[in-house]
């Protein structure tokens, strides 16, 4: 569980003040994920209706970098997509979308040879560089930028051979997910039937574009 209460943001830590700052960081969690329902905290299961509502981007890309850091004592881990399609917001194919996620990638050795432990914390989606990604992306928190994907590790799927899954093996993507009748084409409706297990990339984006799109959500017509 993640904490909710808002916590200031602490200033850059010392060397003889590392161990104090990963606590710090820790509480800081709530107020750099500002933009995130407290659903998500707790992991709870997000069908594909969800992860669009919640979502303020949809992207899907290859990964060209992952990198972390420190900013103003806030741990972060930077990701660089190369967009090839996205919904809600447009990113022209072949730019670069750049975000930064709460935690870095792994404990960092300070100047005085203790370790910093300001890692993500557990649910929170994992990166590696060259792998194909569809991203469901919450909006970046008000005070820090930082942002993440909806529903955690739920809103970020890998793409391998044009098949694509979420950490979950997409257990829960379609369940309880209804589209009106004359909507979905065969492809589609086979997948909304599959109870977990990779989908075909190209057709799970194709769907999602056009639900934003029709506003398929918000007339309804997907619930």
């Amino acid at each position: 569980m993640i904490a909710r209460p808002e916590a200031p943001e602490p200033r850059a830590p010392s060397a003889t003040g590392a161990w104090r700052q990963t606590g710090l960081a820790a509480l800081l969690l709530a107020g750099a994920l500002t933009a995130m329902p407290a659903a998500a905290t707790q992991l709870l299961p997000h069908n594909l209706t969800k992860l669009i509502a919640t979502s303020d981007l949809i992207v899907s890309g290859t990964v060209k970098n992952v990198s972390d850091g420190m900013d103003n004592g806030v741990p972060y881990t930077e990701v660089t997509l190369s967009v090839a399609a996205s919904a809600k917001k447009k990113l022209a194919p072949r730019s670069e979308f750049k975000f930064r996620q709460f935690g870095m990638l792994k404990p960092r050795k300070m100047a005085n040879g203790k370790f910093f432990l300001g890692q993500a914390p557990e649910g929170f989606a994992k990166w590696r560089k060259d792998e194909q990604v569809i991203a469901f992306m919450y909006r970046p928190a008000a005070k820090t930028g930082l942002r993440t994907t909806v529903g955690l590790e739920q809103g970020k799927f890998t793409t391998v051979g044009g098949r694509t899954a979420n950490a979950d093996f997409n257990r829960n993507l379609f369940k309880d997910v209804t589209v009106s009748a004359g909507l979905l084409n065969a492809t589609e409706t086979a997948m909304l039937k599959k109870p977990a297990g990779d989908v075909d990339a190209v057709a799970l984006m194709s769907l999602v574009n056009r639900a934003v799109a029709g506003q398929w959500i918000e007339k309804g017509v997907m619930r």
